[in-house]
């Protein structure tokens, strides 16, 4: 189906990948691996033909048609969800309009019996059973499952496409792409920004396709799920597995073996010419042998060895404060913008807890995250324990680094005690290597930004952890990196993913968020998915959820004989959330004058102000204090409300 031959690829003085053959068969499903810039997306753009090779060619049949998903593209936000992905059926449009026009060319002719005619007749019979084959009678229901398979609701199809995100957008063109049932399909990166209900479809979707598939992807089970052949890129080549992920894994370790093997008894081999050239090189008796020694020397082609897996490099968190028992407590929490996004949430995260949020997107994950954070205004109440310190990565974090710093020094800043002598290993790791960590910030990618912003959380000594999204830049080895560091973490973690393999052993309780509530599962994340499956909760939102009945953390009011002592009771639990509140109120406000005299001592010409360092200190010790005062009030209203 599509034949590439020699390729060549140059952008510098070494060739991204030279002599790169392979063949591309129908039902293929093709996992295109390798380390982040060793060549994947160029190589799906020159198959697409977004890009031309510097050397080599790539062939396929003339009717092949190949549908294009990039990882970054321009969108447009002039039609509905639904008027854009009717786009895909332009070329069955285009042919319907070619058969009604054939057949007006036919009722207005008369000269039947002429060979024009004829000529006319086949065209149209051949274009109207191409017509057919299209089935477009079914395209409004293919268009609408497509969507629905891609995490979008029936009330979504009708609204601009400029009221979604970038996200959501890239999910319009991939509905696109799909619906236009290409013979070969090219996916950079197809899960970035979709939910794990919606990978699991597309999984479902591509496994079945009959198109070929050519996929790059971070997401391991995504990948093992969908793919029968693994095409690595290393070391300037391409070679070929002829297997799964998993497998591809396996034998890979036993070439790069073999390479090292290989490559050791190479370098005995050389060492020993080279000295045997230096210990005879002026004796005239062996001057036949040395210059034969040369000539062997310079024929020998250097083995290359691919490059060393960082994935083993061991990263802990710094040390850190210990936190009380229950880092975050929510008792009905309650959010609401136009609409309700959640209500009633009763959670309670242990110290030491790894818990997923999961769901589908907008369904008030990240909203929940921000309330914890205490960034936007939401009802009721939620209490973040004592001596938190919160960690948290979100996708803005990247715009928060100094831009005109280098890699290095962003990191360098942070690096306390032993871990500076492993600041190049680290950045290695999260593919900042070589000349890389050398580079300014302000040239850096959204993804590389990110992946620096999340390098410098893992070196700071916090106890909780609040990840967004966290893998959407990592590569598979950085993201190993990354999940053996929060398994090990002493503190507390709460990670919004949609990554599966990532979230596998690293979680021992789900969140999962959907129809206005939030509902615990405990297990891990596959125990998460095989009880969705049994209770057939493959569409969030669509079933009435009937859950076990849980402890309440709301107020209990307990009867009582005595009505005096009753009302007496309410008054003191009314007097001490009062209290608290007001504290709590304090404590904002005392917070954000900190923050803005932060900013304002930051200024040069303010370094030396004593009227802002006064404040500064004054503020900061008043904080101090209503904090503690906070937590004995805090205190005492669990005490009143368990009487």
């Amino acid at each position: 189906m599509v034949s590439v031959e020699n390729l060549k690829v140059e952008f510098g003085v070494k060739p991204l990948f030279e002599g790169a053959s392979f063949v591309v068969n129908p039902k293929d499903r093709i996992a295109l691996v390798g380390k982040n810039g060793a060549g994947k997306s160029t190589l799906l753009k020159i198959i697409s033909g977004h890009q031309r090779p510097t050397e080599g060619t790539v062939s396929m049949p003339q009717d092949t048609s190949v549908g294009y998903l990039p990882q970054v593209m321009m969108l447009a936000d002039n039609t509905t969800v639904r008027e854009e992905a009717q786009k895909a059926f332009a070329d069955v449009k285009a042919l319907a309009s070619r058969v009604k026009d054939l057949e007006q060319q036919m009722a207005e002719r008369t000269d039947y019996e002429s060979e024009d005619y004829m000529a006319l007749v086949e065209r149209y019979t051949q274009e109207h059973e191409r017509y057919l084959m299209t089935a477009p009678e079914s395209q409004e229901a293919e268009l609408e499952r497509t969507l629905l398979g891609l995490g979008f609701v029936r009330s979504d199809f009708d609204r601009p496409t400029s009221e979604f995100s970038g996200g959501w957008r890239m999910r319009i063109e991939l509905a696109k792409i799909l619906l236009q049932r290409p013979d070969v399909l090219l996916l950079d990166e197809p899960t970035n920004h979709l939910d794990i209900e919606s990978i699991q479809w597309l999984e479902q979707l591509l496994a079945t396709s009959s198109s070929a598939v050519i996929l790059v992807s971070h997401d391991r089970a995504f990948i093992n799920n969908v793919c029968n052949r693994t095409l690595e890129i290393s070391c300037g080549r391409i070679i070929d597995y002829k297997v799964k992920y998993d497998e591809y894994v396996v034998l890979r370790k036993e070439r790069r073996e073999q390479q090292l093997r290989a490559y050791e008894n190479q370098q005995k081999e050389m060492a020993d010419m080279k000295a045997f050239i230096e210990r005879f090189r002026y004796q005239a008796t062996k001057a036949v042998q040395v210059q034969q020694k040369i000539k062997q020397l310079e024929k020998i082609v250097p083995i290359e060895v691919d490059e060393v897996d960082n994935s083993a490099l061991h990263l802990k968190f710094p040390p850190c404060l210990r936190s009380g028992d229950y880092p975050v407590i929510c008792e009905d929490v309650r959010k609401e913008y136009a609409h309700v996004v959640f209500d009633h949430v009763n959670l309670t995260i242990k110290r030491g807890e790894k818990v997923a949020f999961v769901g589908k997107n907008g369904e008030g994950k990240s909203t929940l995250v921000k309330c914890i954070m205490g960034e936007i205004p939401f009802d009721g109440h939620l209490k973040i324990g004592h001596n938190v310190q919160i960690g948290y990565f979100a996708q803005n974090q990247a715009q928060l680094l100094d831009e005109n710093l280098t890699v290095f020094q962003t990191i360098d800043n942070v690096a306390k005690g032993e871990i500076r002598l492993k600041i190049r290993d680290i950045l290695g790791a999260f593919m900042f290597g070589g000349e890389a960590s050398d580079k300014k910030v302000k040239v850096l990618s959204g993804g590389e930004r990110s992946r620096l912003a999340m390098i410098r959380l893992l070196l700071e000594p916090v106890n909780l952890l609040i990840l967004d999204e966290p893998t959407n830049h990592l590569d598979m080895a950085s993201k190993d990196v990354l999940k053996e560091a929060i398994r090990a973490f002493d503190g507390t973690a709460v990670i919004v993913s949609h990554d599966r393999e990532f979230l596998d052993g690293l979680v021992t309780k789900v969140y999962e968020f959907g129809g206005g509530k939030v509902r615990e599962h405990l297990g891990g994340i596959y125990d998460f998915l095989r009880s969705r499956q049994i209770s057939e909760l493959s569409e969030l939102g669509t079933k009435t959820v009937i859950q076990e009945s849980q402890p309440s953390m709301a107020t209990p009011t307990k009867p009582s004989n005595d009505y005096a002592a009753h009302k007496e009771q309410q008054r003191r639990l009314r007097k001490a959330e009062r209290a608290v509140e007001e504290s709590e109120r304090k404590i904002s406000d005392m917070e954000r004058r900190l923050k803005e005299l932060d900013e304002l001592l930051m200024n040069p010409e303010n370094a030396s102000d004593m009227v802002l360092v006064t404040e500064y200190t004054t503020t900061k010790r008043a904080l101090d204090e209503e904090v503690e005062r906070w937590e004995q009030l805090s205190e005492e209203l669990e005490t009143i409300s368990n009487q």
